[in-house]
């Protein structure tokens, strides 16, 4: 992942909203030179220790339950017909996050009816063929990626669900009182998928805005195709903040835990008493996020059009 996504570590408090300091990111933009990306979305050879990777799993609202680990995030909606899940992490952990994660938490993950994969890559997709099989679920990918998947089958071995439901841009999945919306946002990769949903915190209701994208590992490395890559993510970013703020979301989720801090927030979670939720941003907050992203890719962007031009004079 290139650097410039990844957000600094900061003390959790719920007036602050991960990525609202756009002077670290675009720093961090300036010293990659756009020079490419790694791809920790890979799945790794070997199975990682468990101190790397595992988190408890919490309820974070009335009805929306983490099941991810340290890094990367699944999420489980509850609703009276059965639950919603998004994501599904690495093949390695998916049994001990997800299934036994919910578990612990008094769910049943026979009840999912709906998995939403915001993209092919191995940390999000990677435990959806087992969950698929096992508890058959509707699975929602978007195009490009579903295509991805029937074009490399040797890159998601054990990873890969069967073709299902292909999403489109507005598409709600409606499960008994909860409704999804879908959001294309390609640039992370051409199908990644977001979202806008409502949960409950005791009783009152928020709105979520849940990024399903958001490095840059693109070819971002040189200005053709590098310069494209950057406008589809940046057209993304601003397409969805105005779906987010005509929803009004004080929530910000992302399909990474190191990037929305919600390991860190579970804790503070834990010991809330009457105090405020610690995902509850404020929709200004939630906007300022949108706005660090596209100026984080801009200025890696301007960084390529400047080699462009550098190139052509010599």
């Amino acid at each position: 992942m290139p650097r410039c996504a990844r957000p600094r570590r900061r003390p959790v408090s719920s007036s602050w909203a991960p990525w609202s300091e756009p002077a670290s990111c675009l720093r961090s933009a300036a010293r990659t030179r756009a020079t490419g990306c790694r791809n920790t979305s890979r799945t790794p050879r070997a199975r990682p220790r468990a101190t790397t990777w595992y988190a408890e799993p919490a309820k974070v609202f009335d009805n929306l339950y983490f099941v991810g680990g340290k890094l990367h995030s699944a999420w489980a909606l509850t609703t009276r017909d059965g639950i919603i899940l998004f994501d599904t992490i690495y093949p390695y952990d998916s049994e001990e996050l997800i299934v036994g994660g919910m578990r612990k938490l008094g769910l049943d993950p026979k009840n999912i009816k709906y998995l939403l994969v915001s993209h092919a890559h191995g940390d999000h997709i990677g435990g959806a063929e087992m969950l698929q099989t096992r508890y058959r679920p509707r699975v929602v990918m978007g195009g490009p990626d579903w295509d991805l998947v029937e074009k490399y089958p040797n890159r998601y071995k054990t990873m890969a669900p069967k073709r299902d439901i292909v999403a489109a841009d507005g598409m709600k999945v409606t499960l008994g009182d909860a409704a999804v919306t879908i959001w294309l946002t390609p640039g992370h990769t051409p199908g990644t998928l977001s979202y806008t949903f409502t949960v409950l915190d005791r009783g009152k209701p928020l709105n979520v805005a849940y990024s399903g994208g958001t490095a840059f590992n693109f070819v971002n490395n040189t200005p053709d195709p590098g310069i494209r890559n950057f406008q589809t993510y940046i057209e993304s970013q601003q397409r969805f903040a105005a779906r987010a703020a005509a929803t009004g979301a004080t929530v910000l989720l992302s399909n990474h835990s190191e990037f929305d801090n919600a390991v860190d927030k579970n804790r503070v979670l834990a010991g809330r008493g009457d105090g405020p939720h610690p995902y509850e941003l404020g929709a200004d907050p939630v906007q300022r996020y949108f706005k660090v992203m596209q100026s984080c890719a801009r200025a890696a962007q301007l960084r390529l059009e400047q080699q462009r031009v550098e190139t052509a004079k010599h």
